[in-house]
């Protein structure tokens, strides 16, 4: 008997093309695995078992019907729990949101459903989006599965860790900073976060409308690419939508033979030193260079002038800060309750922030995004190259890393796309990221990368 879990979305989608399963028979066997073993990971707030069960039947009655929707027909997913989906609970990690039950599904999520796809249910993330380490108090303290104990990363942790438990094949996540790739380097899967405006964030929580981004995980390149493409869109309805190019897809032709990347450009920013990488992570990223190399590629070491990755993460934080406070003031005033002192402390900093403070962050993320442009342009870079986290995945209640979000929110600051897979283990076994920046509008370059160099390790 076939092991649906243990497979990717891709395969799924082709086994139900083939006829050799049903749709309702993989939500089953993934629903059954879920409540086998998700008590002592916490990865999902809700589980939606009968409507997922809903949305499979009629999957298998469309596909009899010579009917199916899209290679998505059928096939499971799940999403972070500050993303609508109508009739379910969407809480943002917070005790506030506890009793929110949108009407409406997020555009993400509509234009999933409409492919057919079958939603699980809803993902653990760390409070309001805003921290990386999911430990949440009103919904649960999110284990990474490969080690007990420890971080799955945030703050789209619970959808890190669903991916890697095989508690479904691709989770949506949000990363304001780094949340979609940070977990999925803790958790040893892969995650994009695409081009800003590519995919509405309409029907999310906010915490940055500047910085916020939808993005899958996964465990394999070919279904980020197949879920990216299927939520891609303009969205008129959302003031952060941007219409892609004329021909954009998420798809990519897979590199092939001795040197598939012969001709790509890749830049390795000196950055990367100053960071505060543990040994093991750059150990792990020489070794992916080489690998790089070997494939075709030309690695080039650059300074990227004028982005100091400390002070622009501390930008971004700020505004992530302000922005929050924002979103959430009313409820700051009314219903200071409904969250965590720490997360409301954050929420008060940014709300008290003076103007010329709020105007210095928005500079200095600004100036590093600049500087990446600049970078691209002055040595035709085809990508940046750089480890996901400068660290491991941590045990919970261990002092949180200040520099976690170094290297991964220079993306966010630039709008450019980017892409975290596995790149190795560190001593004890745990996974560790590399991640590749691409040009705007770029996700099939990228991820073309990305499938080559995993298909290579």
């Amino acid at each position: 008997m076939t092991d649906w879990p243990a497979l990717t979305a891709t395969e799924i989608s082709a086994a139900l093309a083939r006829r050799e399963t049903t749709a309702v028979a993989v939500a089953e066997a993934f629903l059954a695995r879920i409540a086998a073993e998700d008590g002592a990971i916490r990865s999902f707030i809700t589980v939606s078992a009968d409507q997922a069960l809903a949305a499979a039947r009629a999957s298998d009655l469309r596909r009899a019907g010579g009917h199916t929707l899209h290679p998505l027909d059928g096939v499971p997913m799940a999403v972070k729990d500050n993303i609508d989906a109508a009739g379910l609970p969407c809480t943002g990690g917070m005790e506030l949101y506890r009793q929110r039950v949108p009407t409406a599904d997020a555009a993400c999520v509509s234009r999933l459903k409409h492919a057919g796809a079958v939603l699980l249910g809803k993902l653990n993330l760390h409070e309001g989006a805003l921290g990386a380490t999911n430990d949440n108090v009103a919904y649960g303290r999110c284990e990474n599965p490969v080690k007990p104990g420890y971080t799955p990363g945030g703050s789209s942790g619970g959808s890190g860790a669903a991916v890697a438990a095989r508690f479904c094949p691709v989770a949506l996540g949000t990363d304001t900073m780094g949340s979609v790739r940070i977990p999925a380097a803790y958790c040893g899967v892969m995650g994009l976060k695409p081009t800003y405006g590519l995919v509405s964030t309409r029907g999310v929580i906010p915490l940055a409308w500047t910085l916020d981004h939808v993005g899958p995980l996964a465990r394999s390149v070919a279904d980020l690419a197949l879920f990216t493409d299927t939520m891609a869109g303009w969205d008129a309805d959302c003031m952060e939508s941007r219409a892609a190019q004329d021909g954009w897809t998420a798809r990519y032709e897979p590199a092939k033979g001795a040197a598939p990347l012969a001709g790509v450009m890749l830049g390795r920013p000196a950055q990367v030193d100053a960071v505060g990488c543990q040994p093991a992570v750059l150990a792990a990223f020489d070794a992916a260079l080489e690998r790089l190399a070997a494939l075709g590629a030309t690695v080039r070491r650059i300074e990227v002038p004028g982005w100091d990755p400390g002070k622009a993460r501390r930008g971004g934080l700020l505004i992530s800060e302000a922005e929050g406070a924002f979103a959430h003031a009313a409820e700051m005033d009314t219903r200071p309750e409904g969250f965590t002192e720490g997360f409301l402390m954050m929420l008060h900093y940014g709300r008290d922030a003076g103007s010329l403070r709020i105007v210095d962050a928005q500079r200095r993320i600004r100036e590093a995004g600049h500087a990446c442009d600049a970078a691209f342009r002055a040595h035709a870079l085809d990508a940046l190259v750089m480890p996901t986290a400068p660290q491991a995945a941590f045990p919970h209640g261990a002092p949180v890393p200040a520099n976690q979000a170094d290297l991964t929110a220079l993306a966010n600051f630039t709008g450019r796309p980017a892409v975290s897979v596995p790149m190795g283990t560190d001593g004890d076994g745990l996974p560790l990221g590399i991640q590749f920046v691409g040009r705007h509008w770029g996700e099939a370059a990228i991820l073309r990368m990305a499938d080559a160099f995993t298909a290579q390790h």
